[in-house]
């Protein structure tokens, strides 16, 4: 069996998404413990931004800090936006960070406010200070933007190109706003894949038309073996109008179980986490995977 790797990204993608109320910081660690319980080995735990600009994430390096001691088996990361993030990052003890450029030049200066040019030198600015630091590049908007719309394959090739160049070998590759589909999906990693075969490709897609799932799996059997997905789906982006919720990851482990790929996770387990933030947390969930009660195995 082949060994998908699910990323959860719920402690940051799906808490940010939440401005109903805060969030304490004790909800959080429970439900990222119930998480860590059901098996899954990597975890997005938190944004090292501003608390102004995401008020959920003020509490990054304690949240951080709690986490890297009481599960030293679990792989954490964090997302920064910039130098001081991941510069916080480092400090609170991690290793492993991503950042955010977007191919949509415009969608890049409504999220991070910079140009690409000044993406790719705060990138390089990053890189000289940590070379231990893992850095992956979430690259968001690779299939659509709500301000350019569809995106090309060929476009999308050749940003990936600029920033191996700069020296980045993990990329995040994004459906920010949920309008990528089957066809579009396998052109892009396949292109990607067969450009650059040194570097790795992961796949993070929004369920904004409920085709998360799909296109996840569409990902998979390009050759993918990292997909990045939220508890109940719970997110969205808040810098991209019309962007819903994501991928479930207990709805992902679900089909990647009964399509005989193993995952190393507890389905039922996971199920109960899901349960446990419905509960806790009230937010933007993707519909039909809020769960109040767990499925038959």
């Amino acid at each position: 069996m082949k060994h998908i790797n699910i990323v959860e990204t719920g402690p940051r993608d799906g808490f940010q998404s939440v401005s109903c109320h805060m969030i304490p910081t004790e909800t959080k660690l429970e439900i990222i413990g119930a998480i860590v319980d059901a098996g899954v080995k990597r975890i997005q735990c938190t944004s090292f931004v501003s608390p102004k600009a995401i008020p959920q994430m003020h509490d990054a390096a304690e949240v951080t800090r709690t986490l890297l001691e009481k599960y030293p088996d679990v792989s954490f990361f964090a997302l920064v936006p910039n130098f001081r993030g991941a510069e916080a990052a480092v400090q609170a003890g991690l290793d492993s960070v991503s950042t955010v450029i977007s191919l949509s030049a415009s969608h890049n200066m409504n999220n991070v406010r910079r140009t690409h040019q000044q993406s790719f030198d705060e990138l390089e600015r990053i890189l000289d200070a940590f070379p231990e630091l893992k850095v992956e590049i979430d690259v968001a908007t690779a299939f659509g933007c709500p301000f350019e719309g569809q995106m090309d394959v060929g476009r999308l090739v050749e940003f990936v190109g600029k920033l191996e160049r700069i020296g980045v070998r993990d990329f995040n590759i994004c459906d920010t706003i949920g309008v990528a589909y089957p066809v579009q999906v396998r052109q892009a990693f396949s292109e990607l894949m067969e450009a650059f075969p040194e570097a790795h490709f992961s796949a993070h897609i929004h369920d904004t038309r409920n085709m998360g799932i799909l296109n996840s799996y569409e990902a998979i059997r390009c050759g993918v073996d990292t997909v990045q997905t939220t508890l109940g789906g719970l997110g969205g982006c808040p810098f991209a109008p019309g962007a819903t919720g994501n991928t479930a990851t207990e709805d992902l482990v679900y089909l990647l179980d009964r399509e005989g790929y193993e995952t190393g996770i507890d389905q039922r387990a996971l199920l109960r986490a899901a349960k446990l933030q419905v509960e806790k947390i009230p937010g933007n969930y993707s519909g039909h995977h809020i769960l109040i009660q767990e499925r038959p195995a």
